[in-house]
């Protein structure tokens, strides 16, 4: 059987936040990281400040090794079965009103881990699903899946976990640690398959403790703010990697808004204020690179884009 032809990914050389993964500077620990995560089988847990790089390492693993990706952004309204599979009640009674029931499991959708821990069952099934021509489910969580389910292996990024109910992690204790589940309503069981290989990173801002026991079962790094000089590693991955080479005059740009960042970050540590993070640091570069926008305060230009883009506060001079 011919594989189907896997589907180009989305150019996104004008969105400020793009998904690809290209452009990433790896620090720290975190390659050790990945490395033990897969070795040992558990979840990768990236703490750290929003803007830090933690949503984007997932992408940047699946780019580098040429793995699937999947992707979950979880809400206050995610439950642990989420991730696994969804079933689509919606679909089911407009089909049962209209006399024109399905299967049942017709209107179940594979999730992100089912997707990660049994891949051909998940690409299977949604074949099965097609087969009754089910159509796609609109306005339901926000989920993306970026590759194809061909491959074994894969990375799943569970984003912003803190955002959820702690029994949505609670709830993912035993099919994180033995990477199986049933579907409750088929009582169907998914078992995971020998060649699947998963890693799976979740991430949390810390704006709320996760339970001890999930804590325990996951492997956890803390992501700090990157020095200046990583900064810069930064503003030239970005450049090199969607706009073409690195000039001096960049390099220069970038030196200069990475002093001033790393004296706005410890001016905001004796504040007890919210850190410039380096999502912000790039916004604040590729203004000025694409404005000409000169670091200096008798611009004032570049005042009012302190304001808005490091800042974020009003009537700061």
């Amino acid at each position: 059987m011919i594989p189907e032809p896997i589907p180009p990914r989305p150019t996104t050389r004008n969105a400020p936040d793009r998904p690809d993964g290209r452009a990433y500077v790896v620090r720290g620990d975190l390659d050790l990281a990945v490395d033990v995560a897969l070795a040992t089988g558990r979840p990768l847990l990236l703490r750290g400040d929003p803007g830090s790089g933690k949503s984007s390492f997932a992408a940047h693993v699946a780019w580098l090794n040429d793995w699937a990706y999947h992707e979950h952004v979880v809400t206050s309204r995610t439950q642990a079965p989420d991730l696994l599979w969804s079933f689509d009640h919606v679909l089911r009674l407009a089909d049962a009103q209209a006399q024109r029931l399905k299967p049942i499991d017709a209107y179940v959708e594979p999730g992100v881990l089912w997707k990660a821990f049994a891949p051909r069952c998940a690409r299977a099934h949604t074949h099965r699903a097609r087969s009754h021509r089910l159509p796609r489910s609109r306005g339901r969580r926000p989920v993306r899946t970026d590759s194809t389910d061909l491959c074994a292996q894969s990375v799943v990024l569970i984003d912003e976990i803190d955002k959820a109910d702690p029994e949505l992690p609670n709830g993912l204790l035993v099919p994180l640690g033995s990477r199986r589940f049933t579907l409750s309503q088929t009582g169907r069981d998914i078992e995971p398959e020998d060649d699947a290989k998963a890693l799976v990173v979740i991430t949390t801002n810390e704006q709320r403790e996760l339970p001890e026991a999930f804590l325990r079962r996951c492997l956890v790094v803390k992501l700090e703010h990157p020095e200046p000089e990583e900064l810069v590693e930064v503003a030239r991955t970005h450049v090199e990697a969607y706009d073409g080479p690195f000039t001096d005059a960049d390099l220069l740009l970038a030196q200069d808004l990475a002093d001033l960042v790393q004296g706005l970050r410890a001016d905001a540590e004796r504040r007890a204020h919210r850190k410039p993070s380096t999502a912000e640091f790039l916004d604040a570069f590729h203004a000025c690179r694409k404005m000409g926008i000169r670091v200096e305060d008798s611009d004032e230009r570049w005042r009012t884009l302190r304001r808005m883009a490091l800042l974020k506060q009003d009537n700061v001079a």
